[in-house]
């Protein structure tokens, strides 16, 4: 083998080095992004059960102690379901933007 062929060795080994570090860096980014997420929607929960809770510490009757129990248990479902719906999203678009250095170094040698 020549000399050409080895640097085109390793200027490959090099490309395919920078395109795994971009990656690896998109999955940080992206982690910590959903990382906040999580923990601010968890925040938000403990607060709302808190409030929750306190309300009910006051109820004058059964009938109000349902209807905030009932106000609550839909509010954390509905949030729940909106956070999940959010996560999955931001999962799908970590997936694109992790691929999207693989996708561009295959293209460049096409």
């Amino acid at each position: 083998m020549d000399v050409k062929g080895y640097e085109d060795i390793q200027k490959a080994g090099q490309e395919n080095f920078d395109t795994a570090v971009k990656s690896i860096g998109e999955v940080n980014k992206g982690v910590q992004a959903i990382a906040g997420e999580v923990t601010e929607y968890t925040k938000k929960a403990i607060e709302d059960g808190t409030v929750a809770f306190e309300q009910l510490i006051g109820v004058k009757s059964v009938e109000q102690a349902i209807e905030i129990q009932t106000t609550y248990a839909k509010k954390v479902y509905d949030d729940y379901v909106s956070q999940a719906t959010k996560i999955g999203e931001m999962y799908a678009g970590l997936a694109k933007d992790v691929y999207k250095p693989v996708e561009t170094a295959f293209a460049k040698k096409d």
